[in-house]
């Protein structure tokens, strides 16, 4: 007997939990922005970028190693570091193992945005995300989180992270 899962149209139920989802996850996406611009000046993007940095060992990254950190296309990156580069969170630097490479640095002033905006962004978290649900309903979505995270990889889905 085949899987009643295995249907090639969802369910209505399906559907209806499909589209909770998705019009939950961006609007979410759309308030953490928002607060950000308001609140610290940056994006979204921003943040992933200066995210990526300020963990990578000695706070440098190849730029195609970060584009896959924050999951972008090279293109995109390079546009985006360099609207960075000229607010100054972020500097290019050549590479000390490759001449035909660049590294993406950290700056001092990027680092201080990046603290500073953490505790705004963990607040935005915890506002908008976590006070809204309980422990019990907490623990299932990271549960199903993980799940999907898992049924993408074993489908071959790129692994992109969105800023």
């Amino acid at each position: 007997m085949a899987d009643a899962r295995r249907r090639s149209t969802p369910t209505a139920g399906e559907l209806a939990a499909w589209r909770e989802y998705i019009e939950a996850s961006e609007r979410i996406r759309r308030a953490i922005a928002a607060g950000l611009a308001d609140q610290e000046g940056i994006s979204p993007g921003d943040y992933g970028v200066l995210l990526a940095l300020a963990e990578a060992p000695d706070r440098r990254l190849r730029s195609s190693a970060l584009a896959d950190a924050v999951g972008w296309e090279r293109s995109r990156l390079s546009h985006h570091l360099a609207r960075m580069e000229r607010r100054g969170l972020i500097a290019r630097e050549e590479c000390g193992t490759d001449s035909r490479g660049a590294d993406v640095v950290i700056t001092a002033e990027g680092l201080h945005v990046f603290r500073r905006s953490s505790a705004s962004h963990f607040a935005l978290i915890r506002d908008l995300f976590v006070d809204a649900l309980t422990p019990a309903q907490l623990d299932a979505l990271q549960e199903a989180s993980a799940a999907i995270r898992t049924h993408l990889a074993e489908q071959g889905a790129p692994d992109a992270i969105a800023g």
